[in-house]
């Protein structure tokens, strides 16, 4: 399949290519619309179509438009026989370390819309917060990701070279960002079970990184309360990290929805440097 170069109408349901797409001077004439972070919105054209959901898509609206190209990836990838014959279309998705992915798939976007100086520029820029943040939770203590999901809590844990979608954003939080896990043997001390608020008390870390999943999907999870309320209890702010006002909320769009791509990494970024302030 030959990619064309600067497509007139693309359609994207992947956010992180989205962010990247956009970032690097190009638009979008068709997403999931719903899904679209505020922040992104300004990438849409002006006559957008809703192109369905992040996990179907409205191939009767899509073919209707007769788009140059279809970007995909993530939770998207699945629907790629479903679109494949409408116009050109790639799947983004890459398991592997996220720098490594990011660099990939800004590369390739670049290449895609001819920005290829600008995408070098926004990677050397990522790669320098990136490297500051690092620089930061080097001297920050211990640190435990949490995901609050309805009225349950889970310990995210480093990746171990293990990229499947579980590990995603401890990886990102220890191995990327550099913040020292609390335990070593996150997954042995929990099985990959959800945790109680007890365990955030005995393991006791100087800080607790939190994702608000509640948050982020809009409360389908099970529970219409956000994560600091469900984490306001006389268990966690018995905590180091509850009483030395080192709890640290991560957006949760970018951190749980999009999870890559130019402008969300500058967010996740600036999430981390929340420490250093």
């Amino acid at each position: 399949m030959e990619v064309p170069r600067n497509p007139e109408k693309v359609v994207i349901f992947d956010m992180a290519s989205f962010d990247t797409w956009v970032n690097l001077g190009g638009e979008v004439a068709g997403a999931p619309l719903e899904s679209v972070p505020d922040y992104l919105e300004d990438g849409l054209a002006d006559d957008a179509f809703n192109a369905g959901t992040l996990f179907e898509a409205d191939v009767l609206a899509i073919a209707e438009q007769e788009p140059d190209l279809i970007i995909l990836g993530g939770r998207s990838a699945a629907l790629y026989d479903a679109l494949q014959d409408i116009a050109p279309t790639i799947d983004m998705s890459s398991p592997g370390p996220f720098e490594e992915t990011l660099e990939r798939n800004v590369t390739f976007l670049g290449g895609v819309l001819g920005a290829q100086d600008e995408a070098a520029t926004a990677l050397e820029e990522l790669e320098a917060g990136i490297e500051e943040a690092k620089a930061v939770t080097a001297d920050a203590g211990t640190g435990l990701g949490i995901m609050v999901s309805g009225d349950g809590i889970s310990a995210l844990k480093p990746s171990l070279g293990d990229y499947s979608g579980r590990n995603l954003r401890g990886g990102l939080i220890y191995d990327v960002f550099g913040v020292q896990p609390v335990i070593e043997d996150i997954e042995g001390a929990t099985h990959g079970e959800p945790v109680s608020f007890e365990f955030l008390l005995e393991t006791d870390p100087d800080y607790l990184w939190v994702i608000d999943r509640n948050t982020a999907t809009g409360g389908d999870s099970g529970s219409s309360e956000g994560a600091a309320a469900i984490l306001d209890n006389d268990i966690v702010n018995q905590t180091t990290a509850a009483q030395n006002d080192q709890i640290v909320y991560l957006d949760p769009v970018a951190w749980y929805i999009v999870f890559g791509g130019i402008e969300t990494t500058k967010i996740m970024t600036d999430d981390v440097m929340q420490i250093a302030e």
